[in-house]
């Protein structure tokens, strides 16, 4: 239990990650929350905007920041694309581990039928269903060149309005770099928000249908 706390702060340690990793880990985290099944839990949206926050006190290039982490964007949701087409319905037959969910599979999929291809340009903005966006894609056989329009532009759209709102947040207002902890931790707070409201409505819902 010890060592599940100390991997959790660790992941969600924005700031740690990005001083002691820098481009490198930036890369490496984005790549794999929208590339590997396994990284539902990391945390992108927090990450991308503490990494404007960053950039806009010289610490990181704001350019090569965006160029890296659009390339790593697209190229994890590629590969999510090639492994929903390498594996398709295997997959919802896969047991469940600490790594994967099957239920987050089955949650991406309702998504994917009720907004479609758009769906891989709306996921990147929701954790844990932007990780399991490009498999499901690949699961229903869309079309690559299709996807690959829709892929492009989300992960363009993606990285460069989250690092933006953190570089020009302190560009416009040169203070809030005094309280850039506290600012870290609403960021994180408002990324897993649509998590959380999806989980209370959930509930509710089963609630509602145990009832007689």
């Amino acid at each position: 239990m010890e060592t599940l706390r100390e991997w959790f702060h660790f992941i969600t340690d924005v700031q740690g990650l990005i001083q002691a990793f820098g481009y490198v880990g930036l890369a490496i985290i984005v790549f794999t929350e929208t590339g590997l099944m396994i990284g539902f839990f990391l945390p992108g949206d927090s990450l991308l905007v503490t990494a404007g926050l960053f950039a806009a006190r010289g610490d990181l290039n704001i350019v090569v920041l965006n160029v890296l982490l659009m390339t790593c964007a697209i190229l994890g949701d590629a590969t999510g694309y090639y492994i929903g087409r390498k594996l398709g319905p295997s997959l919802y037959r896969r047991e469940d581990s600490f790594f994967f969910k099957k239920k987050h599979l089955i949650a991406t999929h309702e998504f994917y039928e009720k907004h479609g291809g758009k769906t891989i340009i709306i996921a990147r903005f929701v954790p844990v269903i932007r990780t399991f966006a490009p498999v499901v894609a690949g699961i229903a056989n869309m079309g690559y060149r299709k996807f690959a329009i829709f892929n492009i532009v989300g992960g363009i759209g993606w990285v460069f309005s989250m690092t933006m709102v953190g570089y020009l947040l302190i560009k416009i207002f040169p203070n809030a770099e005094k309280h850039i902890h506290t600012i870290i931790v609403v960021v994180i707070f408002l990324s897993i928000l649509p998590g959380i409201i999806e989980f209370l409505r959930a509930r509710a819902k089963s609630r509602k249908v145990e009832q007689p």
